[in-house]
């Protein structure tokens, strides 16, 4: 079991505070990390993966920065855009690459590809891949080592409704095997669907961390995120 402790985690850029003393403890299972553009999301997942340096506070992997991990893609994998595979490369060559440079078994590189349902497309060139497709892409370059954390940050971008039903599949099949999962999403219906907690942030700041059903009650995901975040329904 790998938790992620984040512990007053503050990031700044000049005079803009992006993540203000950001504190939340990621365990086993499907994590939502919700928020309005510019709450501080992605800057919060990039420090956790040592991307950015923060400008206080902490973020541990299994208890140990991103930095210090021994084999830091056997512990933690990670999306955090559609993968940016080279147009003229298949699939199978981008997935390969990315073990090489990870130091992992190129055996794995089939298994994940089929994993994420694109072996009848992995010698296909990227170039003619749809979103979708690199999103699943970029899932199988996450899941090269194992890993027992996952961070995925829009993971059901440019998949269709088949598609999401079949990562919400996947991510739940991930965490019944004792995975911690992130993932950052404003599809808040999908979310619902997957996620057993979920962390809110506005304003770089924590609004609410805990079960979602303690957060969404009869009102609904939408309706609680919408106070939490604007003090108002639309």
């Amino acid at each position: 079991m790998t938790d992620v402790s984040v512990r007053d985690l503050t990031k700044r850029f000049g005079s803009v505070t992006a993540v203000d003393r950001l504190t939340m403890d990621l365990t086993p299972g499907v994590t939502g990390f919700l928020g309005p553009n510019g709450a501080g999301k992605s800057t919060t997942l990039r420090m956790i993966l040592g991307l950015i340096r923060p400008s206080s506070g902490t973020a541990l992997i299994g208890g140990r920065r991103y930095a210090d991990l021994d084999h830091p893609r056997r512990t933690v994998g990670a999306m955090l855009e559609a993968a940016g595979a080279h147009p003229g490369r298949t699939g199978r060559q981008h997935v390969r690459i990315a073990a090489r440079l990870a130091g992992i078994p190129a055996g794995r590189v089939d298994a994940v590809l089929d994993e994420v349902g694109l072996t009848d497309a992995a010698d296909r060139r990227t170039g003619g891949y749809s979103l979708g497709m690199r999103q699943r892409l970029g899932l199988a370059a996450a899941l090269l080592g194992d890993p027992p954390v996952l961070v995925l940050d829009e993971p059901a971008n440019g998949l269709d409704p088949a598609g999401m039903a079949w990562l919400r599949g996947l991510l739940r099949g991930l965490a019944d095997q004792g995975r911690t999962i992130v993932i950052s999403s404003h599809v808040l219906a999908e979310i619902a669907q997957t996620v057993d907690r979920v962390v809110i942030v506005h304003e770089g700041a924590v609004r609410f961390a805990g079960e979602l059903t303690e957060l969404a009650g009869s009102a609904g995901l939408e309706t609680a995120f919408l106070r939490l975040t604007t003090g108002s329904v639309r």
